[in-house]
């Protein structure tokens, strides 16, 4: 059972509406949780407090990147939106978050020492999201991805 949801001070009915169905979804699941939501114009982020952080995360993030695309379909689906969604449970993300950081700039450093492209491949699509802002007003080197599917790498060039 879900249960003490904290939506962002001032939301709009849109956003009970949303809590609702987030709660809905979870319950459905059977996962116990806590949960905070914060929303703007493009993203909807779920932060969740459970006993269940390793069953929610799943192997690599795997089961973790499947929940949050389907409760963004599925949140389509009742609000007639579409929004990313962003879950956040056991401080995974911000933890992936802090080591892709460290592993562009390592990437950067090389490709300017080196003066050629340094590959990262094996990210997951935000993962590649979070490399490309963080380099995107980057002086000395650019950053692309290319391929398609699981064989997608992400390119970092130096300028």
């Amino acid at each position: 059972m879900v249960k003490e949801n904290k939506l962002a001070k001032g939301q709009s009915s849109s956003g009970r509406k949303i809590e609702k169905i987030i709660k809905e979804f979870f319950a459905s699941l059977s996962i116990d949780a806590k949960f905070d939501i914060t929303e703007d114009d493009e993203s909807i982020s779920v932060s969740l407090e459970t006993e269940d952080t390793g069953m929610i995360i799943g192997y690599h993030g795997e089961t973790l990147e499947s929940l949050q695309l389907v409760l963004a379909l599925y949140l389509a689906k009742q609000t007639g939106e579409f929004k990313r969604v962003s879950i956040e449970v056991g401080d995974y993300k911000k933890n992936r978050t802090e080591w892709l950081e460290r592993l562009a700039l390592d990437a950067k450093e090389r490709a300017v020492s080196q003066g050629k492209e340094v590959y990262l491949s094996d990210l997951k699509s935000w993962e590649r999201r979070v490399v490309h802002l963080l380099l995107q007003n980057d002086k000395e080197v650019s950053s692309e991805s290319s391929g398609e599917g699981k064989d997608r790498i992400l390119v970092i060039k130096p300028k």
